[in-house]
């Protein structure tokens, strides 16, 4: 007799196959090799580098054309776009769904930037140290100094402040998941904590950690300053003093070390993921910048 086939709607065979998917994933992504595609004009500092649609944007720390536009494919200078009144350079994301880009700045306000270059602001009222948008298009702004994550409409609304938790020193960059929860990274030169955090979405407490007493060690960072989470939830976090970019599983177990010291000139300072093309866009800077572009 021929045996009954499992149909495929039956919870416990859909769970297998997740797993299964998810281990195949997890493999390729311990396995998978990641090189050096292509590295963009060496210049002024970069403060900041995100994708949007089929472009790359590089914040340099300049006066003005301090946005460049690269091409995705062939990397080529389209065009350069400048933000008036800027006081400093802080970071910067885009956002698909509003086709726009987000520049913090160190007084305290974000710079709303279109495709056609049209600049609006939305006030903060705190120093921004990270921006990242969430699955409902909004703009998280990290306040380092006083250890809030602010969320903001894409139009400057205020809609939400989380307190972050009391050991959660100098916060430099967070990100929401699909579940609401934050992924957080914190430390500094001199604090006793450099590590990643995953966040309760009420901010009342860090359900995981990865990191500790500053080092060099593959569960250790010296100062975790910036972060990026693909669409399983694998995250990728700069080490600047180490010189590395770090790759951690959804629950921060550390997977890998997928961008060494040897693949940079100075200190990675900020990232940024593009998933649908797999690149990794990784700044390295000091006195002059540059941005270096890996496959992933």
């Amino acid at each position: 007799m021929r045996p009954l086939p499992i149909p495929s709607d039956r919870p416990m065979f859909s769970k297998i196959k997740f797993l299964l998917l998810l281990l195949r994933l997890k493999c390729c992504l311990c396995t998978a090799v990641v090189q050096v595609v292509h590295t963009l004009p060496e210049g002024e500092g970069v403060a900041g580098v995100t994708s949007l649609a089929d472009e790359v944007y590089v914040l340099r720390r300049k006066e003005r054309d301090q946005v460049e536009v690269y091409d995705v494919i062939n990397y080529r200078l389209q065009r350069r776009l400048t933000v008036p009144n800027i006081g400093g350079f802080v970071d910067m994301t885009s956002c698909e769904h509003y086709r726009c880009v987000y520049i913090a700045d160190n007084v305290e306000c974000i710079h709303r930037l279109n495709v056609q270059g049209a600049v609006t602001q939305l006030a903060v009222n705190d120093k921004p140290a990270g921006l990242s948008v969430n699955a409902a298009h909004n703009v998280l702004v990290t306040c380092r100094d006083v250890r809030k994550i602010k969320e903001f409409s894409s139009r400057g609304n205020l809609l939400c402040v989380l307190t972050l938790p009391d050991d959660v020193i100098n916060p430099r960059h967070a990100i929401q998941t699909r579940k609401g929860e934050f992924i957080v990274c914190h430390g500094e030169v001199g604090d006793a904590v450099h590590r990643v955090c995953k966040i309760s979405a009420d901010g009342g407490g860090i359900i995981k950690s990865h990191g500790g007493q500053p080092g060099s060690g593959n569960g250790q960072y010296d100062w975790p300053f910036h972060l990026a989470v693909d669409n399983n939830e694998f995250v990728f976090v700069v080490d600047v003093g180490n010189h590395r970019v770090t790759l951690l599983s959804p629950t921060l177990d550390y997977i890998r070390q997928v961008v060494s010291p040897d693949d940079l000139k100075r200190l990675p300072m900020r990232l940024c993921l593009d998933i649908h093309r797999r690149r990794l866009y990784v700044t390295d800077d000091e006195v002059r910048g540059r941005v270096v572009v890996f496959s992933i």
